[in-house]
């Protein structure tokens, strides 16, 4: 069976009016199926239900486009909001030419495999007591509380690989495979685009991640990947740090510093983008193992653009290098090492921390939808919560509040908070928040005025820089 076609616009040319379609991708602009993107946009079909991570980034060939075009009416997504200009989708959500949900990146490759294996619904802990359970059922096992996802099919999925036969059969590379194999597994018909396409036999048996069985169309991809080219948002440097009343606090890379201090030698970890990246820098010689919810277990440092390899990225979209040992995987075998409590830590930023330890940073007011990405389940699933942010956000407003006001990722999940004034962590006995260092040339009653909620004090709090 030959399931080549000679082009792109051959490929998505049925797709009608009204599809459903599943579309891989991960971050702003990595592994989109972009060759597909654009001839689907050409193609022009309308009313589109888009699942995907995220639409990516305006001004090159991501899922994005479609949203320019007008063609989506239903947008199924972890992220619809990120940090910069509103975007053609945010301001279609807005004025309610698209309908938005916004899932759980875990639960939405959860939900894509579930359906693919004919399972149509199934019992997560991701979403338990936020707004993401509002109208479904929850339930109990053993004492704990569950949330009623669906299983999703849908008519189409574009996806992207490395190498494919002519029977269908895929390979993938590096953090590249993330939502493919659950997107095809869900999809009536998988459509793939690949940079090179070999005949049956040609690839060995071991090297075959995706069986033929669950793609429909192959095409050649004629729209390629420059990684000098693609956005990178402007992050802070690791010196940089605030000041309280005419003081120093610490640095970004100095709460990184902290934080890393507090992760045992040989630990499992996750490190949410942003703040939490800094943490790398204090992980010689500790044999701490990183993973990436893209399916990348045992990544090392970030590389410069220049140097870096397309497929090799973090969750965040750094590019990476790897440590000895290191194993790629789906995105589907990714949450099952987050919700299956394997990791033994995880690193978040946040817009707030509250007194009862709940978790809040996935959406600001006045932006639709959010950014949920794998922070729900990696919160529920991780051992340890360790949040790492500054006391005091850019507009001055406070982010350790005595109740969250933003929506929140999941309740009492907090073990710790590392901010550049104050190391907190949470009494396990007692419940509460214990002021357990603070920032060297600052004292406890300067810190607390700008903590507003309830707070344990011992006698002689320590010094954030004498322990690390």
């Amino acid at each position: 069976m030959n399931k080549v076609f000679d082009s792109a616009a051959a490929a998505v040319a049925d797709i009608p009016d009204g599809a459903s379609i599943a579309i891989a991708g991960f971050g702003i602009t990595h592994s989109f199926p972009s060759t597909l993107i654009m001839a689907l946009r050409d193609q022009g079909a309308k009313g589109l239900t888009v699942y995907c991570n995220g639409l990516g980034s305006p001004g090159h060939p991501t899922a994005q486009v479609l949203a320019e075009n007008h063609q989506i009416s239903r947008l199924v997504a972890s992220f619809s909001a990120r940090p910069g200009p509103v975007t053609a989708a945010e301001e279609q959500i807005l004025a309610g030419e698209i309908d938005f949900e916004v899932v759980p990146q875990g639960t939405l490759v959860e939900r894509m495999r579930a359906g693919g294996a004919g399972i149509p619904a199934f019992y997560t802990p991701v979403g338990v007591g936020t707004a993401i359970a509002e109208g479904k059922a929850v339930d109990d096992f053993d004492g704990s509380s569950y949330v009623l996802e669906r299983g999703i099919t849908t008519d189409y999925a574009l996806l992207r690989a490395y190498r494919a036969d002519r029977a269908g059969n895929l390979q993938f590379r590096g953090g590249s495979r993330n939502f493919n194999d659950s997107f095809a597994k869900a999809a009536r018909i998988a459509i793939v685009e690949v940079e090179e396409i070999v005949d049956v036999g040609e690839l060995k048996p071991d090297d075959i991640d995706l069986p033929g069985v669950w793609v429909s169309r192959v095409v050649l991809s004629t729209l390629r990947v420059d990684p000098a080219k693609l956005p990178r948002k402007a992050e802070r440097g690791g010196d940089s740090r605030r000041e309280y009343g005419g003081k120093p606090a610490l640095s970004r890379a100095e709460i990184g510093r902290r934080a890393a201090a507090l992760l045992p030698d040989g630990a499992l970890v996750n490190l949410g983008a942003g703040l939490p990246n800094q943490i790398t820098e204090w992980l010689d010689g500790r044999g701490v193992t990183l993973h990436a919810e893209n399916g990348i277990l045992g990544y090392g440092r970030f590389v410069e653009v220049d140097s870096a390899d397309p497929d090799m990225h973090d969750a965040g979209g750094n590019f990476i290098d790897l440590e000895a040992g290191a194993s790629f995987f789906d995105s589907v075998a990714s949450f099952e090492i987050a919700r299956g409590k394997r990791l033994d830590a995880v690193v978040l930023g946040a817009y707030q921390v509250d007194a009862a330890g709940d978790l809040a940073n996935w959406a600001q007011p006045g932006r639709p939808g959010g950014g949920i990405g794998g922070a729900m389940d990696l919160a529920v699933g991780a051992r340890s919560v360790i949040v790492t942010m500054e006391h005091v956000d850019s507009k001055g407003r406070l982010k350790l509040v005595e109740r969250a006001e933003y929506p929140i990722t999941a309740p009492s999940c907090v073990d710790a908070v590392v901010t550049d004034l104050a190391l907190l962590q949470w009494d396990r006995e007692n419940g509460g928040f214990v002021l357990k260092e603070i920032a060297a040339g600052f004292t406890v009653d300067e810190v607390l005025e700008l903590t507003p909620m309830a707070v344990s004090v011992p006698a002689a709090p320590g010094v954030m820089q004498e322990n690390w």
